[in-house]
Formats: C-alpha cells, sequence, structure tokens
C-alpha cells in the first residue's frame, strides 16, 4: 500500500453553493497529498452546480466575513481556474472518462494540493442524504484506486491537517489490528470554534433519539482521548473517514431514510461484520450545522422537513434494529405532539399522526 493512499472526499450539496466554495477552498489547501473531491448536487433548484461550476472557473469568489475567526482557512482564495469534470449520475456511475480524467491529471494551479480534477456530479433529483453520497461511492468503486473515503458535509470547514491526521489514525488501528470501518473528527461550531459540535453520537433505543456527546461544551481537551470510543454509539456525519473494505463489506449507506439515521444504520450493519468506530481528536472540522436543510439543534428552529423526516425515521430505524423498543417509541410521541402544540407548530400534527401509522 503507498504511504500515502488515496482518499475520495465527497461533499453533498443542496441549494448550499456559497457553503460549498468555502468548503472547497479550505479542502482544496489541506496538506494531505493523495485526494479527489467528488461534488455531489442533489437537484439543487437555485442553480447551485451553476454557481460552483463558475467558481471553479474563476467567475466567482468565496466571500468570508473580514472580521470572522476561521477566515484563513478559506481565504484569499485559491487561484483559478481549476480543473474540473462534470458528470450526469448516469455517467458517473458507470465511471465517467478516465481518458479524459487521465488526460487533465497535474493540470491543478500553483497552491491547491491535488493532482487530480475535481469530479462534478449532477444527480438529477434529490436523492436524500444517503442516495446523493452514494452516487458518490458508486462512482469511486468503478474506479477502484482508492483506500478511504471521506464524507464531507458542504457546510464545513477544515483545519489544513485535518484529513491527513485522520488517515494517520486509521492507519494507526490497523497496525494495532483493530477492525476500524468508520473513523470520525473533533466537530466544532463555525461561529464558536472554541465550542464543541459533537465527537459522536449517543443513542437512546428506548425513546429513538439521539444526541452529540460534549455538545455546547467549550473544547479544553476533555474529550482528546481513546477511552471515548467506548461512550459513543456512531460518527457524526457532518466528517466521516470510511475505509473502502468497510463499504465493500457492508454496503452502501441505506437510502430508507432520506435524511438522518444514516450514520447510526451503516454503524449498526457494519458492528454485525465485526467492525468498530474510531475517533481523531486532532482532526478539528468547523460546522455551520445544518444550514441548507435547517436542521438546527433548536427543535423550534428546524425547518419542517427536518422535523418531520427526524421523527419518522425514529419508527423507521426502530423497527428495523429495535423492533421490541417500538412501544416506548411510540410513547415518546405523545411528549413530541405536546411540543409541537406548545411551540405553535399545528402544520405538522397531522403528518406526525401519519407517521405512526407507517
Amino acid at each position: 500500500m503507498s504511504k500515502f493512499p488515496k482518499v475520495y472526499i465527497i461533499i453533498l450539496n443542496y441549494n448550499g453553493w456559497a457553503d460549498t466554495i468555502e468548503c472547497l477552498e479550505s479542502v482544496l489547501i489541506n496538506d494531505y497529498p493523495n485526494y479527489q473531491v467528488i461534488v455531489i448536487d442533489n437537484n439543487s433548484p437555485n442553480n447551485s452546480m451553476e454557481y460552483i461550476k463558475k467558481w471553479a472557473e474563476g467567475k466567482l469568489n468565496v466571500w468570508v466575513k473580514p472580521d470572522h475567526p476561521l477566515r484563513h482557512l478559506s481565504f484569499p482564495p485559491i487561484k483559478k481556474p481549476i480543473t474540473y469534470v462534470y458528470y450526469t449520475r448516469e455517467e458517473a456511475e458507470k465511471g465517467g472518462n478516465s481518458k479524459l480524467e487521465a488526460n487533465l491529471n497535474r493540470k491543478m494551479p500553483e497552491g491547491i494540493t491535488t493532482k487530480y480534477p475535481l469530479v462534478f456530479i449532477q444527480a438529477g433529483k434529490n436523492l436524500g442524504f444517503a442516495g446523493g453520497n452514494n452516487v458518490g461511492i458508486r462512482y469511486a468503486l468503478t474506479k477502484n484506486d482508492f483506500e478511504y473515503i471521506w464524507f464531507l458535509n458542504n457546510d464545513t470547514v477544515i483545519e489544513k491537517d485535518a484529513l491527513s491526521k485522520m488517515v494517520q489514525k486509521f492507519e494507526k488501528y490497523k497496525k494495532e489490528g483493530k477492525k476500524v470501518g468508520i473513523l470520525g473528527s473533533k466537530l466544532l461550531y463555525y461561529d464558536r470554534p472554541e465550542i464543541i459540535q459533537g465527537i459522536g453520537g449517543i443513542y437512546n433505543k428506548w425513546f429513538a433519539v439521539a444526541k452529540h456527546l460534549g455538545i455546547f461544551e467549550e473544547d479544553k481537551g476533555q474529550y482528546d482521548n481513546e477511552e471515548v470510543i467506548d461512550k459513543i454509539d456512531y460518527i457524526i456525519g457532518a466528517s466521516m473517514l470510511v475505509s473502502k473494505e468497510f463499504i465493500e463489506e457492508v454496503g452502501v449507506m441505506c437510502e430508507d431514510y432520506f435524511l438522518y439515521f444514516e450514520e447510526m444504520d451503516w454503524t449498526l450493519r457494519g458492528k454485525k461484520k465485526g467492525y468498530q468506530l474510531g475517533y481523531c481528536w486532532k482532526s478539528k472540522v468547523y460546522h455551520k450545522e445544518g444550514g441548507s436543510i435547517g436542521s438546527s439543534s433548536k427543535g423550534n428552529k428546524k425547518s419542517e422537513i427536518a422535523d418531520y423526516y427526524g421523527l419518522r425515521n425514529r419508527i423507521v430505524f426502530t423497527k428495523k434494529f429495535y423492533p421490541k423498543y417500538l412501544w416506548s417509541v411510540y410513547l415518546g410521541f405523545v411528549v413530541v405532539i405536546w411540543n409541537r402544540v406548545r411551540r405553535g407548530q399545528i402544520k405538522i400534527i397531522p403528518k406526525i399522526l401519519k407517521i405512526l401509522f407507517i
């Protein structure tokens, strides 16, 4: 194996082109020497992909507040134009145009740390989180030239060494004989980078609710240890490094959910195959948290679509993995309905009642 195994970085976009280009600016100057970026657009109604193409062509620049503490991670802008290929979903899942891609290799401007062209894929419809990412997975599998895939939310920026630290940690696990399938970063809030968003997820199967370990805590290094792995049930999907071996053995992400619960589904399927989770606290990723879908951690600020799928998938996931706990999950919906009434979110009540009969 190469000293620096190839990593595909998959970034899924839906209506968030401005966040995506800020993310790309930070990703393309990271210090890992062997990676290729795939951007998948879930058929954004705001023509996101056209804006992202214009950015790559040098016709549109990233904008970051001059006084933002993380501005240095994505500014000043990298040199343009940036070499890219563009595929439809059908073209990508058949492997794209390998001859064209080979001819474009090593033609990146100075300052960009990948030799490979960017891969832009138009999914053609909104496939959800799993469906959109799976398009990128299938493209990568046709190439068969990688060891890892890094799933990175489009509303993030990364420290320059975030990927290299993750790969080093994964390789260390391998040398120790540990069968790790998914490895996570330390997630911090973009607008308050000293505050933790989460270092992993904790799941309560009685009520089918999840929360992030460390959320809203000031980062004082309290989670900078390997023992954290024993406290978490899944890796947060905003930053997941997944091995090719895991994907080939466990399969792609389950598309039953559309939004939420995909990471937990993947984790439990992996555990059945003997896979463990990994955590790299030296890999720091800053997350704006749910900008494209309104999936705020504060319930009263969630979009209706985020709220619906968050509730629906409690039932879907429980039926699949923990059917003995369905009674308590259903019971928990009494509190759910009361909370929506209390907040004045009356319009979603009929949808919640329908969820109970899926």
